[in-house]
């Protein structure tokens, strides 16, 4: 795919750093407390297993430490009193975009979701803080039994599902302090299931936003792919810019079945207030195939490190992430792979870049497991530093507990050349626009394998952020 980087075009930042004149229906005290998350239970109306289950996330997270290594999260421990857990919209969840109140309509509109879900998609969900406001599914995929809703939904609606796979072998709820933080006061997000052998062959979409100051959000996105099944799932985020601490850590589950396909795809756009303290992982069976394809630029501090499991034999994972760090920007990105039986196959490529000042980090696992015979497993992180005092990390760590595997690693970094720069000014092109180009070809592999819209707007935001850059 051909993008128009050339074009000349620009981007308003006011679409996503704005934020609407909404009035909650609900704001919960700020703070995490027991009678916080009874209230979310409660008016979510959930099953007793539901509850028990947030109050014992809520028992481990108080009784866990805040992780040590990493970016420095001081000022988001300093504000972890203040922040509020739960906001109800004034809005009820919809099927028609007209139905929602006037400014939550006019911000989706803003950031080109209804256009979108027109053109090119089989299906929308759109969350607004804590809960989802709009959902809809073609009629097509309904007729073949794809079900697309809205997590709180599936609770009810499919309990016997959700009972078997929320938070429990993918990502069991005592996993970090910030899944333990999840368990307890999760809201909205994305159930999917897929049946056996249907190919759902155009993306579904979900668009989270979290719009209110001093807001948490906390998604919980569970997709099931049963055998023989492909699904390509798009997700998107954004927050206004304020001057006070927000918090997403939201969780993603995906069960890849025998011989299934998922493509899971997400461009995180917080605002640099915003810590992404983010959790996605994939259990893969036999022959299934997980593509995560990432692209993380807004959120002043990421943690961000999607992770398959290949159980079965002949499971494949492919990982691209593009990760852009600038002034004030700390992205601490990677994948984590975990071969546990024979015969599975895993990429990992991983580019940054850092400008004026950024810092970006690439943070990997790969472990092969002594049954995971003939595995194979590719690695590839490339980092490219745009003005001074920027940084890049790589910690690359590879625990291979068998003989007969095949694992290659290869790292480079580098600065934006002077000679390169120079060809291209010499071919008309301004000192700026030449630099953009070049981050453009960087970044391409992983920008072609983005939905159309996705690709289009990461190239828009990086030229954006770019603007006025010195090499």
């Amino acid at each position: 795919m051909s993008l128009p980087l050339m074009q000349e075009f620009k981007i308003d930042r006011e679409r996503y750093d704005h934020a609407d004149k909404h009035k909650p229906a609900y704001e919960a005290p700020p703070g995490v407390t027991e009678d916080v998350v009874r209230y979310i239970s409660k008016s979510k109306e959930e099953p007793e297993w539901m509850l028990e289950k947030r109050l014992k996330g809520l028992k481990l997270y108080q009784e866990t430490g805040f992780p040590e290594w990493g970016p420095d999260l001081s000022n988001l421990i300093k504000d972890m009193d203040k922040i509020k857990f739960f906001v109800q919209p004034n809005a009820k969840e919809t099927t028609k975009w007209e139905d929602l109140p006037d400014e939550i309509r006019e911000t989706y509109e803003r950031i080109g979701i209804p256009e979108a879900e027109k053109r090119s998609l089989s299906g929308v969900g759109a969350q607004y803080d804590s809960e989802v406001v709009y959902h809809n599914l073609k009629k097509e995929w309904e007729d073949q039994g794809v079900v697309f809703t809205n997590m709180d939904t599936a609770v009810k609606k499919y309990p016997d599902l959700v009972k078997k796979y929320f938070m429990t072998s993918c990502v069991p709820i005592n996993d970090h302090k910030f899944v333990m933080l999840h368990a307890a006061v999760w809201s909205g997000g994305t159930f999917i299931y897929i049946p056996k052998n249907v190919k759902v062959k155009i993306p579904l979409q979900a668009y989270f936003r979290m719009n209110v100051e001093l807001g948490g959000q906390f998604e919980h996105t569970l997709i099931i792919a049963d055998e023989g099944s492909e699904i390509s799932y798009v997700e998107g985020c954004s927050a206004p810019q304020y001057g006070t601490s927000a918090l997403h850590a939201g969780c993603v589950e995906i069960h890849v079945m025998k011989n299934a396909r998922v493509r899971y795809s997400s461009v995180e756009n917080w605002s640099k207030n915003t810590y992404n303290l983010n959790t996605k992982r994939a259990i893969v069976q036999e022959n299934g195939l997980i593509e995560f394809i990432n692209g993380n630029l807004g959120s002043g501090v990421t943690m961000l490190y999607p992770c398959s499991v290949l159980v079965g034999r002949g499971a494949r994972s492919d990982s691209l992430g593009i990760a852009f760090a600038d002034k004030n920007q700390n992205q601490d990105t990677g994948s984590k792979v975990i071969h546990a039986a024979p015969d599975t196959s895993s990429t990992i490529t991983a580019k940054s870049i850092s400008k004026d000042g950024g810092i970006s980090t690439y943070r990997g696992l790969v472990k092969v497991m002594p049954r995971a015979i003939n595995s194979k497993v590719s690695v590839e992180c490339d980092a490219l530093l745009v003005g001074e005092n920027s940084t890049s990390n790589t910690y690359p760590t590879m625990k291979v507990l068998n003989n007969k595997v095949d694992v290659a690693h290869e790292a480079t970094v580098g600065k934006i050349g002077t000679e390169e720069i120079f060809y291209l000014m010499s071919r008309g092109l301004s000192e700026e626009r030449a630099k953009q180009l070049i981050v453009s070809g960087f970044i391409e592999p992983i920008v072609k394998e983005l939905p159309l819209e996705y690709a289009v707007e990461l190239n828009k935001l990086i030229e954006l952020e770019m603007e006025g850059s010195i090499g």
